[in-house]
């Protein structure tokens, strides 16, 4: 377990998957917790089992980022964790089929929403008492490198937030704010989402078999797996980790199998 006793956290899409389970990490790990989502339901449900705070908030809207703020600043009084997990990949498609208001709308929230929640991380942890300093954690894809040809818009949404990361990372670096900025990339996790499509396949030991076998491990990545990473690029074990992307996609990325 990572300590993060005395630090305050965000999470972006905090209701569900990944940033759920991230949620309920950081609670644990001794971190006070705020996190965004639209779902109020599963919201309130995790704010009532963990006592993290809940902040309904589009992560591609400026004006939802200044209230989001305001009330860190309010309530809080400082930020030393952001994890810009929101994401989607509703209505992609290849290039050929792709629409350009499902292009816009995923890059909308995969792109410039990652972009705002940034922006604003940085804002929050340079007013911090004490002085400058932070982690911001992107959740970007193992599909940033292996891009999908039916999720054209998903790919390069994934792969611009890794040049993203590596800006930040260099600008606070450079101006010495002592916030670090690291991207994740996941492979194929359980979430309810593939779970969901898993029980949809018309032969769902196929569908669960083709996704576990993507990995040479056998399995598909939990949740609480992805969630310990974060933790850790949050803590200050991990104070000269900056800049980097780190595949937790049980070596799915790693290399061919052979014949």
């Amino acid at each position: 377990m990572a300590n993060l006793s005395g630090k305050v956290a965000l999470v972006t899409g905090g209701t569900a998957g990944i940033g759920r389970a991230t949620v309920r990490r950081l609670v644990a790990d001794g971190a006070r917790v705020v996190f965004t989502g639209s779902n109020a339901d599963k919201a309130a449900s995790l704010a009532r089992d963990t006592g993290a705070t809940f902040v309904r908030a589009a992560v591609q809207d400026p004006g939802d980022w200044a209230i989001a703020e305001q009330m860190i600043r309010h309530d809080f009084g400082r930020l030393d964790i952001a994890f810009a997990n929101a994401g989607t990949e509703r209505g992609d498609g290849d290039i050929e089929t792709v629409s350009l208001e499902a292009w816009n709308d995923i890059l909308a929230i995969n792109q410039t929403g990652v972009m705002l929640t940034v922006k604003s991380a940085i804002a929050l942890m340079k007013d911090n008492p004490g002085g400058s300093g932070g982690s911001i954690i992107v959740n970007s894809s193992m599909n940033a490198n292996r891009a999908l040809s039916n999720y054209v818009t998903y790919s390069v949404s994934k792969a611009a937030v890794i040049a993203l990361v590596k800006s930040v990372a260099i600008h606070c670096g450079l101006r010495r704010l002592d916030i670090r900025c690291n991207a994740i990339l996941p492979g194929v996790v359980e979430t309810e989402l593939i779970t969901n499509i898993i029980a949809s396949c018309p032969d769902t030991a196929a569908a669960r078999a083709a996704y576990e076998g993507m990995s040479p491990m056998g399995r598909m990545g939990r949740v609480e797996e992805i969630a310990g990473l974060v933790s850790w690029l949050a803590s200050d074990e991990a104070a000269f980790v900056n800049g980097a992307e780190y595949a937790i996609d049980g070596a799915t990325t790693a290399g061919m199998t052979g014949v």
